[in-house]
This record gives structure tokens, C-alpha cells and sequence, in this order.
């Protein structure tokens, strides 16, 4: 039996891992995973590890859910894949009407793809071309949020403030009007978070004001910016943002492939706003972790925009597994568990537990901004010295692993973002682990 070791050199020598400089992995370990069962995941010598950021954000209801599982078995003995246009199926449909039916049939026309980026990518496009064939042909601009991320592709890096990626790629990039941030992390002395969304949004306004009559749309993350560092902002900035949006004429994209599918306490994060966007970018946890899909949702008005005999006024975008059947079923299995467990409810209480199991980090010299949206928990570590700054992320992730904790800080912000089905004595159990990792680290 080849062992454990092996596998990590096989993979070291022939995978690309993403988001990694290959040469870390001389000193920070690489897992080589086994299975998963429920909140765990199990290497190849058996050795457990809690899954406390759902790989990636995307897993809701744990590895190896019995029914996403039951779900997928069945659509393998009916249809695996079909091309979508010039056909259709019944996951497909059926995925479409019931996210349709989430949103009041504010949102009632879905576009398929395969990950957020080319979610976000669609978005862009079809607002673009929306405009254009509306005879706006100057709306050609997108307005993001400092510090935003959108996802990796060309397109989706346009509207991505993020100066990494800024630096290598930005060449390559048509940019776009970088707006101040909302995050309550910002608040001066004597600030709320209400403050500093206001602040924000005037910001925003300065720069419709501007360019006016040139700015296709804005994009956000609402409620959470995640791949900034977990960054919070009040839900007043949301309904500024429509405000502006419908004042001058300037589609609202909302990303809501991270916080979207319950995560920020309700099942999309707009509804805490009570608005609704233009267009609504979902993946990650829709299939539950399961399989590849994200989708784009939009308006009527939107979809009567390319509705026409003339193919050039048509949206023009393909993925060769858009729609997927398997990954829809996942899809449909997914928020079948939602109705039928009452899960947005449930949350509501573990997010209270979890407050309730960090509540002593708020007296904590070593940390500084204790949030939590919904199932999104995170707070900063205060580290001075450089050196110990710039690699804490990576002395963290290795120090959880030895607790048996799969945890992934954003430089110097810790998070939790687990599935679903924790109990409240494995959520005792992650703070306990959490913190041992922490001081730790701090040590």
C-alpha cells in the first residue's frame, strides 16, 4: 500500500495548487485527503481534521451528505450531461423556478456557468451589452469596492482590488473606478458601522457624479467582503447603493457566490437589506460542495433587453457544461435540506452559540475587531513585528492542522466559516481548538 508520504511527493511533483508558492510546501505541510464524513475530513494514515472554512466556502451540509449523495446516485442512472442550448432538462428547469420563487420572482431568469469567476464575468457582459442594446452604447465602466475580490479571470480581475493581483496582472485589465470602502473596521473615533457605510456611499456617489452616463454598473460583496479579511459593513449600505443605482440609472451586480445559500443569516444576503439587485451571482455553496455551477440571476427587464430576432442582440456567452445535470440535482437536493430542516432558523441559534464560545476574545489584548455576520465569525490578530506578521497565516495554518483543524486565515484575520451541521458541542470543540492555535501562534 503506497503510503501517505508518497502521495505527497506525487502531488508535489505533478499538481499546481492554487493560490500556493509550490516552494512553501518544503516546510508547511500538504494533506493528501483520504474521505470526508459530516464536519471531517480524514488523510490517507487516518488522522481527522474539522473542516471549520467548509473547503472553501462551499461545503453547507458536511462531506458525504446521504441525501445530496441518494440525489446524485439517481441522476447518474438518467442523465449526466446534455448540451443546454437547443435543449433543456428537468434539473435545470426545476433549479431555475425554485431560486426564481426564493426571490419572489424578482429574479426570475437564471444563466449557467461552472464557478464564480465566470458568474461575475456573465454579470459584466450582460450588463454591458444590456446597455448597448438599449441604445446606452456609453455604458461601458464598472465601479468595485476597495479591497474588492471578484475572482481570477480576466474580466472578473477588472473589478478586483486586490493589489497582488493588481501588480502581476494589471496590464492585461480594462480597471475599474475603485470606490471607498464600507467596511466598519474603518470607523473613526465615535463612528458606528451605520457612519461608515454613509461615508462610504458618498464616496460612491462622487464618482456616479462624475461618470455619469458611463458607468454600466456597480459590483459588491453585500454584508461580507470575504477575501478582504472578512470585512463587515451595515446593511444600510446596501440600500444606499440601490438608491444610487436607480438614481442614476446603473445596474447593481450583487456577488453573492460566498455569502449567498444562508451564510450571512439569511438565504441571500440582500434580503437583510430588503432590496433586491440587478443581477445575482451564485456558486460555491449552492451545490453544497458537491459539483461545479454557478449562475447568474437577473431581472425581466434585463432579459427583454436580448430578447429579439437578431442574434447579435442575443447574450453571448457559453460554457460547454453549462447547466449541468448532476450538478443542478446537487443543486436541487441542497435546497430541498434548507426547506425541509428550517436550516436559515437553525443558523440564527449556532451563530449565537458561536458568539457565545469566543466571547472572551473580546477582552483579549491580542485581538481586535470581533465580528460576525450569520455563520461568518472572525477577528484580527495583533501582531507588530513584520516578519511575524507576514507569515502568520501560515504558521497558523500549520499549528491547526496538529489540532486537528483545517483553518486558513486571510494575513492576519482569522474566520470560521464551517458547514452547517455542527453541534453545539463540536462548535465548544472548535472555539476550544481555535484557541489553543491562537495562543499558540501568539506565542
Amino acid at each position: 500500500m503506497e503510503t501517505q508520504n508518497n502521495w505527497v511527493t506525487r502531488s508535489l511533483q505533478h499538481v499546481w495548487h492554487p493560490c500556493t508558492q509550490m516552494q512553501h510546501h518544503e516546510t508547511v505541510p500538504l494533506i493528501p485527503v483520504s474521505h470526508g464524513r459530516g464536519i471531517w475530513l480524514y488523510d490517507m494514515d487516518g488522522k481527522r481534521y474539522l473542516d471549520a472554512i467548509s473547503s472553501w466556502w462551499v461545503n453547507l451540509f458536511g462531506h458525504a451528505n446521504p441525501r445530496i449523495n441518494a440525489a446524485l446516485k439517481d441522476q447518474l442512472d438518467k442523465l449526466e450531461h446534455a448540451m443546454l442550448a437547443g435543449f433543456t432538462h428537468a434539473p435545470v428547469i426545476e433549479l431555475s423556478e425554485k431560486l426564481s420563487d426564493l426571490t419572489g420572482h424578482a429574479l426570475g431568469h437564471s444563466f449557467y456557468a461552472s464557478d464564480g469567476a465566470s458568474a461575475v464575468e456573465i454579470a459584466l457582459k450582460m450588463s454591458f451589452h444590456a446597455w448597448r442594446n438599449g441604445g446606452q452604447t456609453e455604458k461601458q465602466e464598472f465601479i468595485c469596492i476597495q479591497g474588492s475580490y471578484h475572482g481570477e479571470t480576466v474580466g472578473a480581475l477588472a473589478v478586483t482590488d486586490v493589489s497582488l493581483f493588481r501588480e502581476a496582472y494589471g496590464p492585461m485589465l480594462q480597471r475599474a473606478h475603485v470606490v471607498a470602502s464600507p467596511d466598519a473596521r474603518l470607523a473613526q473615533d465615535g463612528e458606528t458601522a451605520a457612519d461608515v457605510a454613509l461615508r462610504a456611499a458618498a464616496d460612491l456617489e462622487r464618482v456616479l457624479q462624475q461618470r455619469q452616463g458611463k458607468v454600466a454598473a456597480v459590483i459588491i460583496e453585500p454584508l461580507v467582503q470575504c477575501a478582504t479579511g472578512m470585512a463587515m459593513h451595515d446593511p444600510i449600505y446596501l440600500r444606499r447603493l440601490r438608491e444610487l443605482c436607480d438614481r442614476y440609472q446603473v445596474h447593481l451586480i450583487a456577488d453573492e457566490i460566498a455569502v449567498g445559500c444562508g451564510r450571512t443569516g439569511t438565504f441571500f444576503a440582500c434580503e437583510s437589506a430588503q432590496i433586491w439587485p440587478d443581477f445575482l451571482c451564485l456558486s460555491k455553496g449552492i451545490s453544497g460542495g458537491y459539483l461545479p455551477l454557478s449562475l447568474v440571476m437577473t431581472t425581466d427587464a434585463v432579459y427583454q433587453a436580448f430578447y429579439d430576432a437578431d442574434v447579435r442582440r442575443g447574450f453571448l456567452h457559453s460554457h460547454s457544461y453549462t447547466g449541468n445535470p448532476l450538478a443542478c440535482r446537487a443543486a436541487l437536493a441542497t435546497l430541498a435540506i434548507f426547506e425541509d430542516e428550517n436550516v436559515i432558523a437553525a443558523n440564527r441559534q449556532k451563530s449565537h452559540m458561536i458568539a457565545s464560545a469566543f466571547a472572551s476574545l473580546k477582552d483579549d489584548a491580542r485581538v481586535k475587531h470581533v465580528r460576525q455576520q450569520g455563520m461568518i465569525f472572525a477577528f484580527d490578530a495583533v501582531v507588530d513585528d513584520a516578519e511575524r506578521a507576514s507569515t502568520f497565516s501560515r504558521r497558523f495554518f500549520s499549528a491547526a492542522l496538529q489540532q486537528e483543524l483545517l483553518m486558513r486565515p486571510i494575513g492576519r484575520s482569522v474566520y470560521l466559516m464551517p458547514p452547517y451541521i455542527l453541534s453545539e458541542e463540536e462548535i465548544t470543540l472548535l472555539a476550544q481548538k481555535t484557541m489553543n492555535v491562537f495562543e499558540e501562534v501568539m506565542a
